[in-house]
């Protein structure tokens, strides 16, 4: 009985933070992602039938992009990707000297003898 959570228990901290949290999980996620190709197709098939200007085609193929990469513009704009990089450890491999093997002589044909006759 001690692991089962009751309805009078609050499993969270604050109900604002879990409404944030599934808007931006709504915002960015599949939802977001299926709306912004929609978009960007129905837009280059009116950009193609010449209902739409090229110009604002553009503002809203890179708007979608912005949408969907906002995540990782944040963690870039904040330094979060700035962690020192462990040095690695070099792995010398031993390759043979001629990974090719013995060359074939200029003249060899491998198909000389494929259409004669064994008679």
């Amino acid at each position: 009985m001690a692991g089962q959570v009751t309805i009078f228990e609050s499993t969270t901290a604050s109900p604002l933070s879990e409404a944030v949290g599934w808007l931006t999980g709504t915002l960015l996620g599949s939802v977001a992602t299926i709306l912004c190709t929609l978009a960007i197709a129905l837009v280059g098939l009116m950009m193609l039938s010449g209902r739409f200007p090229v110009r604002r085609g553009l503002q809203v193929a890179i708007g979608c992009f912005l949408l969907l990469g906002a995540p990782l513009v944040a963690i870039t704009f904040t330094g979060v990707w700035r962690q020192p990089i462990p040095p690695q450890e070099s792995i010398m491999v031993a390759e043979p000297a001629d990974p090719r093997g013995d060359l074939l002589p200029a003249d060899y044909d491998p198909y000389a003898g494929a259409s004669l006759r064994p008679d």
